[in-house]
């Protein structure tokens, strides 16, 4: 699958619960300091798996090349 031109972006209430991370195709999301998720954005494909599946909902896509 190639990238999209979008790829997710987790907010600063992420909870870590680990929900993205056990859902993303190829390993983008790690846990950071257990707080907390991060995506890689180049390994992010922006299949939206994990903005889906967010309980929290927090995880949105954003275009690539977008301001942060």
């Amino acid at each position: 699958m190639a990238k999209s031109k979008k790829y997710a972006r987790i907010g600063r209430e992420c909870v870590a619960c680990g929900s993205c991370l056990k859902v993303c195709p190829k390993g983008a999301v790690r846990i950071v300091s257990g707080v907390t998720a991060r995506v890689d954005q180049e390994i992010c494909i922006g299949c939206g798996k994990c903005s889906r599946i967010c309980p929290a909902d927090v995880i949105m896509m954003v275009e690539r090349g977008a301001e942060k």
